[in-house]
């Protein structure tokens, strides 16, 4: 029998695709400021970000929190701009 759909966002997401996806979003300067860690702010890449985040839980925690939100508004802001698609 199959299983149903996670609603999990984040299910099936790598802490890579996530912080590619807020880069590409945001841009590293503009993910410094919504995040204040200096692998974002000095010298960033997704690297030595990875390194950094995979051994601080609660420096993940706010890249996963901030995925969440961004991804929410995402999707609010899709809706808006076509409601013919609602």
């Amino acid at each position: 029998m199959d299983k149903p759909a996670s609603k999990d966002p984040l299910e099936g997401k790598t802490l890579e695709m996530l912080l590619n996806e807020l880069v590409s979003w945001y841009g590293w300067e503009e993910l410094g400021r919504h995040i204040r860690i200096n692998c974002f702010i000095e010298n960033p890449s997704i690297k030595s970000s990875l390194t950094f985040l995979r051994r601080t839980p609660w420096a993940r925690s706010k890249v996963e929190r901030l995925y969440l939100r961004t991804l929410k508004r995402k999707i609010r802001e899709k809706k808006n701009a076509d409601p013919a698609e609602s």
